[in-house]
């Protein structure tokens, strides 16, 4: 009893984890109850006979959670039934214009060397991978067929029966799997990714105030503490073998939903290959919060700012990128997060060349400056990882933006405009225009893209929100009024 309850209890957990598990076991038995009936009904058992577990077997070997993995590995085992068949067919016939001497000896040189060449290109690395188990149904194949003991015509109808019966539990499970509850691998490689860059966007959000808070000498609560709250991102570190298993079974789907059949699924592990380089380093960052030796309070207030700066601002390049992803939209201000985090970067190092750390301990100097190498190797493969993903949005045609416009959330307020009318209700909006002479039409469309708004909230209940466009030289500044 007690064994069944534990068996209970795992299926419980595998359900909850992952629902689509308990469909596609339904989806299984399905398929095996319909290729079943070669055997149960009396008409189809006649035409097959026992040819007919040929079918049950292609089911169970061939019916996997995806659609691409199904696709694949049933388009491979009828491809090599047929080939191997064929081959045999040749091969028997060819044995016996030798007469009945002969016979047995061709066969058997024609078995040797099918099974030796195709055992041999078994080891050949990409070749196993992909087709490992086409090539056993292959030698199977060819060797039960070859070396029958039945007459040549004999042999011809033997073989039909087979491919027949192969065909069909293949198509069983190909049409099951695509319309009764169907899992695309595009769609997992797709979400996987845009997980994956989310974890990384939640370390950098809070690494800049977790690095710079300040912690006591002997606070042990505080570092047992860091140690739990820094842990998702590991899962991306080993996800490289899942990626490439998603991106090949999603070659073999169909177009679905927003994929596209020719779907630009390198490209996605272009990305994937970007996004573990930036979790190593950031794994290797992580290690600095937790270390032995930490740099003293007075050292991390010097460089306070523009580390918190760096970090904030590429997390919320990531995280602009996870959106994108998920929505499949072309990011939008992800390239402005890049650039003030690179304009950081540039500040913290005219800090260090300034000559500021000269009275330092070495041991704090060096793991300050190591931790600042690492934060300059994460803002460089943002910058990959946000190219990569312009031109996965340009191959597979990611919509474009709407952006909308911020308006307070508060209902009791009035809209005063001054300055360029801005169409906002609910709020007090005082708008100050800077111009350096570009005032075209032209200019104006163009710097769009570039403007980015700062929110500020004073504790008297008033809101400033700062907008700025580096290009054209516009600065705004809204102050929402809140009533009580």
């Amino acid at each position: 009893m007690e064994k069944l309850r534990e068996i209970v209890r795992e299926g419980r957990r595998v359900a909850k984890e992952d629902p689509r598990r308990v469909v596609h076991s339904f989806k299984v038995g399905l398929v095996l109850a319909l290729v079943s009936s070669f055997y149960y009904y009396q008409p189809l058992y006649d035409n097959f006979g026992v040819n007919a577990m040929w079918a049950v077997m292609t089911v169970v070997v061939v019916f996997e959670f995806s659609v691409g993995a199904t696709l694949g590995k049933g388009f491979n085992r009828i491809a090599a039934t047929l080939f191997a068949g064929g081959l045999g067919i040749g091969a028997h016939h060819l044995a016996s214009l030798s007469g009945r001497t002969g016979e047995p000896i061709l066969l058997a040189i024609f078995v040797f060397l099918q099974a030796a060449l195709s055992t041999f290109v078994r080891f050949f690395p990409r070749v196993k991978a992909r087709y490992d188990y086409s090539l056993l149904i292959f030698i199977l194949t060819f060797a039960l067929i070859s070396v029958s003991g039945f007459r040549e015509h004999q042999v011809v109808v033997l073989t039909h029966k087979r491919i027949s019966t192969v065909i069909i539990g293949g198509l069983s499970c190909v049409l099951v799997s695509i319309f009764v509850c169907p899992v695309w691998a595009g769609q997992d490689l797709h979400s996987l990714l845009a997980s994956n860059v989310e974890k990384l966007s939640f370390y950098l959000l809070d690494f800049g105030d977790k690095y710079c808070e300040m912690v006591e000498d002997g606070d042990t609560k505080e570092v047992d503490k860091r140690k739990k709250d820094f842990g998702n991102y590991k899962s991306v570190l080993n996800s490289k073998s899942n990626e490439e298993s998603l991106a090949n079974f999603a070659k073999w789907e169909p177009g679905h939903g927003h994929f596209r059949f020719r779907h630009p699924w390198k490209q996605y592990l272009a990305i994937g290959e970007l996004v573990r380089q930036c979790a190593y380093r950031i794994d290797a960052l992580n290690s600095y919060l937790i270390a032995d030796i930490q740099v003293s309070i007075d050292i991390k207030k010097k460089v306070e700012e523009p580390l918190r700066r760096i970090s904030l601002e590429s997390g919320k390049a990531m995280k602009e990128m996870s959106i994108s992803l998920k929505k499949m939209i072309k990011p939008s201000s992800s390239d402005l997060h890049v650039q003030n985090a690179q304009s950081a970067c540039k500040t913290l190092t005219s800090l260090l060349n300034s000559g500021i750390f000269k009275e330092a301990e070495p041991l704090e100097l060096i793991s300050l400056l190591t931790a600042i190498s690492l934060l300059t190797d994460i803002i460089n493969l943002t910058e990959k990882i946000l190219e990569s993903l312009h031109e996965l949005a340009s191959a597979a045609k990611f919509k474009n933006k709407i952006e909308t416009p911020v308006f307070a959330e508060k209902p009791n307020a009035k809209s005063i405009v001054c300055g360029r009318p801005t169409k906002c209700h609910d709020d007090h909006v005082i708008t100050i225009v800077h111009d350096d002479g570009k005032n075209d039409d032209t200019s104006k469309k163009d710097n769009l893209s570039k403007e980015f708004t700062i929110h500020e909230k004073h504790e008297d209940g008033v809101t400033h929100v700062h907008s700025s466009c580096e290009s054209c030289g516009h600065t705004s500044l809204r102050v929402v009024v809140e009533r009580s």
